[in-house]
């Protein structure tokens, strides 16, 4: 223990003016998979705090236009709006799918909010997959940095087993690479893994938002079909036929 202390010591002296790049040096080929899946991760929340917004998932513009053209009854053209590629969003694409059935079931009024409901399940799990890579690389980190620390150790015992005396600066190098590894690995995990649950109650967040503006648009559906006049079944049998009058003298008249 007393010789790792002064390793250790004698390395500290002799880079104290090492930078960060000779730290990450120092870890070795787990410290750059390690490097390389941190700049896959900073791409990652990036695009999703781009994506992941109120603005991306349930636009206000389009939240107006589609109530503006419900509310006149015009189903054909809120559809159309929904399906343009222009107009994708997590708030259209839902619509699309209830919209659809709307138009294609003889029972749309009470189908709608089915159509929806599975939809927005859908959407939703959608969203939570593209979150799915940051926490995969918030949980192997960790391990990555023990691999490093395992590694690094095997190397010292090596070193010392072969004598440390005539080893310094190997043992050093492989106490450093257990002890860079694990530093970058928890400096990668803890991040990721905190942004990952942050996104999730984003996303849950903005499908109850996303689900109570819907239900808004929809009643104006109910309420067009409600308005629609009933066919009478006797308009549908059309008019009846009157019976035969009877002449005085048991006759039938003409």
């Amino acid at each position: 223990m007393t010789l790792v202390t002064t390793v250790l010591a004698q390395t500290a002296d002799s880079e104290a003016s090492s930078s960060w790049l000779d730290t990450i040096n120092n870890g070795g080929a787990v410290g750059y998979i390690i490097i390389g899946l941190s700049v896959f991760a900073l791409a990652l929340i990036i695009m999703h705090l781009v994506q992941i917004r109120r603005n991306a998932l349930i636009p206000p513009a389009q939240m107006e236009q589609i109530d503006q053209l419900l509310s006149r009854g015009d189903v054909a053209g809120g559809l159309e709006y929904c399906l343009d590629p222009i107009n994708d969003s997590y708030l259209t694409r839902i619509l699309a799918a209830g919209l659809t059935r709307f138009q294609k079931s003889a029972f749309g009024v009470f189908e709608i909010k089915n159509a929806i409901e599975e939809a927005g399940e859908d959407q939703t799990a959608r969203l939570y997959r593209s979150t799915d890579a940051l926490g995969v690389i918030g949980s192997i980190a960790p391990l990555l940095g023990l691999l490093g620390t395992v590694w690094g150790m095997v190397g010292a015992f090596d070193a010392l087993r072969h004598g440390a005396t005539a080893n310094h600066e190997e043992l050093a190098g492989n106490i450093s690479l257990a002890l860079v590894t694990t530093l970058l690995g928890l400096i990668l995990a803890i991040p990721c893994v905190a942004l990952y649950r942050y996104f999730g109650n984003r996303i849950d967040a903005f499908a109850s938002e996303a689900a109570r503006e819907i239900e808004q648009l929809v009643l104006h559906l109910e309420s067009t079909a409600g308005a629609q006049p009933a066919s009478s079944p006797g308009a549908a049998r059309g008019p009846k036929s009157s019976s035969p009058a009877t002449r005085p003298d048991g006759g039938v008249k003409p």
